[in-house]
């Protein structure tokens, strides 16, 4: 698969500077353990802190920031360790200025947090911390700035609370990593009759930074036959040359291919489809992966009515099933905003599990809060519900996928040229079986988000994914920026 790329936290430790001195250090000493184990429990993230900042007055006195001369240095620093988020967290009232700067300076997204004060002294003692006081002073000061962030409630080191907002942070700043100068390869032209996906590619770049990547058919059928052949190299996705480099014919088809087929066999019933069959859709996997590698695209939209059976003799829909599998986010029916949107999703979810793209298409006969979320079949195998059937048959999946929390989002562009994200959530459900890939999806009004999606810029394809995200999406929308953030139940 894919590997979710890697968050780099900065962690920089604030305190104010005439509190006192060993009160600050202490927490410091206190927090540091703990955070440290919330983070090792998260998927790919590293910490960089700054213990290399000493004052030299106090050796006591390491690793927290609260002289604005120092801001530039720990800027630098922090830049050149290419730091994706940063955590400031608060071991005293802390240094409204010094955060003020570093979120303006830094770029990145923004956690302040603190633990909560010890009971105050029975005899009246001078209070050494008040830590509260200062993430309200510190958050005045990014708001001043004009910098988004996110703060955590102002808790007890040992609270839950504090693992889950560390985590849905990571999460936030993964999907804001994601959308920033994400590159979409595009394989085909929409269909002609489906108004309803076009989309404005020079906003796309100008107001998000995405950039859509065309990709020539020939491009594709070119490495197929070369993977067939065996005429590219089997661990070319290692190698920085563009795949279509050609090499010495080895006299055997790619390795992958075989084994591609042999994983599709061993998660589905593949009786109705030969094995050339087989064969083209694992090869058309694989010269799809390798130049989506080369052009740096996170994610694919795919003409999936008419190019690849004409060139191919096969339909698409398992197809793109097996390369969301593969990590690689892949939409059908051209649909650019459904990429865009899957992409997003998927890193909320660190890559833990695959995104899906789907039809709201008929309501539960027996559930009026329910929607079947249906697509002909390219919702990725991993997510096939545990027990059910599965096949692939005239090349599309046929199964029901898993039920349990589910977030669906949709970006789209107003009549203003606005970018919207709606993103909300609901469960998946028992419901009648049908064909293609599809889960009944169980809202808490179903008539009131069907209202809401008619009434606004929204279309038929929604991206889902399993768990709850939506808080995580509307975070990042923040720090992405032009982007509203849209929901049936404004979370």
């Amino acid at each position: 698969m894919f590997r979710e790329d890697k968050i780099v936290l900065g962690y920089i430790p604030i305190r104010r500077d005439f509190f006192p001195q060993p009160a600050a250090q202490a927490v410091r000493d206190q927090i540091r353990p703990r955070i440290e184990q919330i983070v090792s429990k998260l998927y790919n993230v590293e910490m960089v802190n700054i213990d290399w900042l000493k004052n030299d007055k106090d050796p006591n006195d390491w690793g927290l920031a609260w002289d604005y001369s120092d801001v530039p240095k720990i800027v630098d620093y922090m830049k050149g360790k290419k730091i994706d988020a940063v955590f400031m967290p608060h071991c005293n009232f802390g240094q409204e200025e010094v955060v003020g700067q570093l979120g303006r300076d830094l770029g990145v997204p923004i956690l302040i947090w603190g633990p909560r004060d010890p009971r105050p002294g029975a005899n009246g003692e001078f209070r050494p911390l008040d830590t509260q006081c200062g993430m309200f002073a510190s958050t005045k000061a990014l708001y001043r700035y004009n910098v988004p962030y996110t703060y955590i409630e102002n808790c007890w080191l040992d609270s839950p609370v504090l693992d889950k907002g560390i985590e849905d942070f990571v999460r936030t700043a993964a999907v804001v990593k994601a959308f920033r100068n994400m590159r979409v390869a595009q394989f085909g032209l929409r269909p002609r009759p489906f108004l309803s996906i076009k989309i404005n590619e020079a906003d796309l770049m100008q107001q998000l930074g995405i950039e859509i990547v065309p990709i020539w058919l020939d491009e594709v059928s070119t490495l197929v036959k070369r993977l067939k052949a065996g005429k590219v190299d089997p661990v070319s996705s290692k190698d920085p040359r563009h795949p279509l480099n050609p090499l010495e014919n080895s006299g055997s088809p790619d390795p992958r291919i075989g084994q591609i087929m042999q994983d599709i066999k061993n998660c589905l019933d593949c009786s109705t489809q030969t094995d050339d069959q087989l064969a083209t859709i694992a090869a058309l996997k694989t010269a799809i992966l390798e130049i989506s590698r080369a052009q740096g695209c996170s994610a694919v939209a795919v003409e999936c009515w008419s190019d690849f059976r004409h060139e191919f003799d096969i339909g698409s829909c398992f197809l793109l099933a097996d390369i969301n599998d593969a990590g690689l986010v892949a939409a059908c029916e051209t649909d650019i905003h459904a990429a865009i949107t899957a992409r997003m999703l998927q890193a909320a979810a660190r890559s833990q599990t695959a995104s899906f793209i789907a039809d709201l298409t008929i309501r539960h006969p027996d559930n009026d809060n329910a929607e079947l979320l249906w697509h002909c079949g390219p919702f990725a195998k991993s997510l096939k519900r545990e027990g059910a059937n599965g096949a692939v048959r005239e090349f599309k999946g046929q199964y029901e996928i898993k039920h349990g929390p589910i977030t669906i989002a949709r970006l789209e562009q107003d009549a203003g040229n606005n970018y919207m994200l709606f993103a909300d959530e609901g469960k998946g459900v028992d419901g009648p079986p049908t064909n293609g890939t599809y889960v009944w999806f169980e809202t808490n009004d179903w008539s009131k988000w069907e209202k809401h999606l008619m009434y606004n810029p929204y279309i038929h394809h929604v991206a889902g994914i399993h768990g709850n995200y939506a808080q995580i999406l509307k975070e990042a929308c923040k720090y992405i920026g032009r982007i509203k953030y849209d929901s049936v139940n404004q979370y």
